[in-house]
């Protein structure tokens, strides 16, 4: 009887292991792919909708930036997430 418990108590342990490892994993991934990397950056206001202001960034990528007082053709200083410009390049590689 002792070695069908000892046998449970490891294969419990690797299991365990084995849930630890994917949710570090999955955390890590989370942390270096998804997690916004926001830099402030002048940026040209093209419009204040209702979702929010569009800004043109000084590498031509248009960005909702949220709500904001700024007019159309004005400059200001936003939060742009490099992470988002990244991802739009990689979806259209002419640019």
């Amino acid at each position: 009887m002792s070695t069908v418990k000892t046998s449970n108590t490891k294969s419990m342990l690797i299991i365990g292991g084995i849930i630890a490892a994917v949710a570090i994993s999955l955390f890590a991934y989370l942390m270096v792919y998804t997690a916004p990397a926001e830099v402030n950056e002048r940026v040209k206001v093209i419009a204040n909708t209702a979702e929010g202001c569009i800004v043109e960034t000084s590498d031509g990528y248009a960005v909702n930036i949220g709500s904001c007082n700024a007019q159309p053709d004005e400059y200001i200083v936003a939060p742009i997430d490099q992470k988002l410009k990244e991802r739009a390049a990689l979806m259209n590689p002419t640019n």
